[in-house]
């Protein structure tokens, strides 16, 4: 009977390995499990729960949200939860919960608290009661979490993708799912007031949970009759091969080495069918603007009840609906040689967080460029930020900001004009570290850009994607509950979004975030050469 104790046992541990799989959506493990097997006691009844335990859940929430509350405030793990050194992800342990083996679905809950504090308490959010469910391929993180507006229970704050994880072993024979991917739900969006938008990526989840084995019933006494003789010998030889060979050849190609050559394809037509008017190909750019928002997460945490701040324009930069559009492009274009180099006038200046009557965050962006060749692009700008720590403010010109994508034949003049409409911009680690303070990662997305430059002064530019301001004017956006100020030209005014962290007592700094998103709009043009045109008074210097 002992030499059957042991393939029982590990045939039940195989079994929860392959529940757990499937529960968790792995396919090769999953698939595994539906294939029928023969019971030892088929009369026995299977539990419908599984009981798990010794569950561990290692996330860091958001790794560049960590560096922004290290920077301005401090981060506390408690109540069971722990942090890795160096503003490392936290660790919830004491996991416990079941696994239902009728939908595949599990539950498992953590023990640990953490709590971010920054800007004296007017940033404290308290994350605790974290849980993992998981059903199919998709997953969620839900939290309790109290700010200082209140608290909400099992507000659902990620979720989790487990189609691409396999399972792995741990320690104790635990079941361990590395990296799953994770994003910011809408509830988890409106938790940061908007400063994280839905959908966006958060650090990966590691959970690690054990099985509680069910009782092992015994085999039942092994079969009395010896097994069925094997298949007999086959009474006939088999069949001979085929008889008859291929009748015909396989027929060739409807046209071949033998067809007239008379019949070869007609030459392309005369490329002056095609040609438009040399002055459309290359040269120098007349005019153009460079339509673009930074990041709109970014505009909204500067106005909004938490930085409490304003987002000024100047040296001809506006507000518009969606963002601001920087004017009067200089540089040159080349259809042939699919480069586009386009300098844009204005300066737009974010500014919050203010003590002691001067702005710890203060990012200024101007001289947007835009440089294209071929189908890849980058973003410039002249940067100057202050370090919310050490209060220093440097400054940088023609700091790459943000890399383009650019749209395939994308390079092309009509009427006169080059138009580049909705370009996806990604942050650099120059942006990133130097622009937004690590605020954002290097990848993470801004605003997309649109560029439009005139070849000549006869073209007409397209409008400004929506929005109002005074041509050549400068304007301010208001903070948190004040309506924008409409500047006059030549004036100073505010201009910018409104937002409200306060709502959950959770913001991200926007000063870094929108020298990176500047930078994505001038990128916008493709493929560019640039000649720079300096205008007014040159590159402006933050305050």
């Amino acid at each position: 009977m002992a030499a059957n104790r042991r393939p029982v046992a590990l045939a039940a541990a195989v079994a929860t390995a392959a529940a757990l799989g499937a529960a968790f959506a792995l396919p090769a493990i999953a698939a595994d499990r539906t294939t029928p097997t023969t019971s030892a006691s088929p009369t026995a009844s299977k539990p419908t729960t599984m009981e798990l335990t010794d569950g561990t859940l290692d996330w860091g929430l958001k790794e560049s949200f960590r560096r922004y509350i290290g920077g301005a405030g401090k981060i506390t793990a408690s109540d069971g939860a722990t942090q890795a050194a160096g503003n490392g992800v936290f660790t919830f342990g004491n996991g416990r919960g079941t696994y239902d083996t009728t939908d595949n679905s599990t539950g498992t809950a953590f023990d640990g608290s953490v709590n971010f504090n920054a800007h004296g308490g007017v940033l404290d959010i308290t994350l605790y009661d974290v849980k993992v469910s998981t059903s199919g391929t998709t997953g969620a993180v839900t939290v309790d979490m109290k700010t200082p507006q209140g608290t909400s229970d099992d507000v659902e704050f990620a979720k989790l993708d487990l189609s691409s994880v396999r399972p792995g072993q741990g320690e104790g024979g635990a079941m361990v799912f590395k990296d799953i991917p994770a994003t910011l739900t809408e509830a988890g969006s409106k938790a940061f007031n908007g400063m994280y938008k839905e959908g966006d990526a958060l650090d990966p989840a590691t959970l690690s949970v054990k099985a509680v084995q069910p009782p092992v019933t015994e085999p039942t006494p092994d079969p009395t009759k010896e097994p069925t003789p094997g298949p007999t010998d086959p009474t006939t030889d088999p069949t001979t091969g085929p008889t008859t060979d291929p009748t015909t050849d396989p027929t060739g190609p409807a046209t071949g080495p033998g067809t007239d050559p008379s019949a070869a394809p007609t030459a392309p037509a005369s490329p002056s069918a095609t040609a438009t008017a040399p002055a459309a190909q290359q040269g120098a750019l007349a005019d153009g603007a460079l339509d673009w928002g930074v990041k709109e997460s970014f505009r909204s945490y500067v106005t909004g009840s938490i930085a409490h701040g304003r987002i000024e324009t100047a040296d001809g930069a506006a507000a518009t609906a969606s963002g601001y559009r920087f004017p009067d492009a200089t540089g040159r274009f080349d259809a042939a040689g699919q480069t586009l180099d386009a300098a844009f006038e204005g300066k737009v200046r974010f500014l919050g967080h203010k003590e002691g009557g001067a702005y710890t965050l203060d990012l200024s962006l101007s001289n947007l460029t835009v440089r294209a060749e071929g189908g890849k692009g980058t973003l410039l700008a002249d940067v100057s930020s202050k370090d919310r720590t050490s209060k220093k403010v440097s400054t940088y010109t023609g700091l790459t900001l943000a890399d383009l994508k650019l749209p395939a034949g994308g390079l092309a003049a009509k009427n006169g004009v080059v138009t580049l409409s909705g370009v996806p911009a990604v942050l650099t680690a120059d942006g990133a570290a130097k622009a937004f303070g690590g605020m954002y990662e290097k990848g993470d997305p801004l605003d997309t850009l649109t560029v439009s430059v005139a070849l000549d002064e006869d073209a007409e530019l397209p409008g400004a994607t929506g929005g109002s301001g005074s041509a050549g004017g400068s304007g301010t956006t208001g903070g948190a509950g004040t309506a924008g100020g409409a500047g006059t030209a030549g004036g100073a005014g505010t201009a910018g979004g409104s937002g409200s962290l306060a709502s959950t007592g959770a913001g991200v700094p926007a000063g870094a975030l929108l020298a990176a998103s500047g930078l994505v709009v001038a990128a916008g043009a493709g493929t560019v050469i640039v000649a720079r045109r300096r205008r007014g008074d040159g590159p402006a210097t933050a305050a």
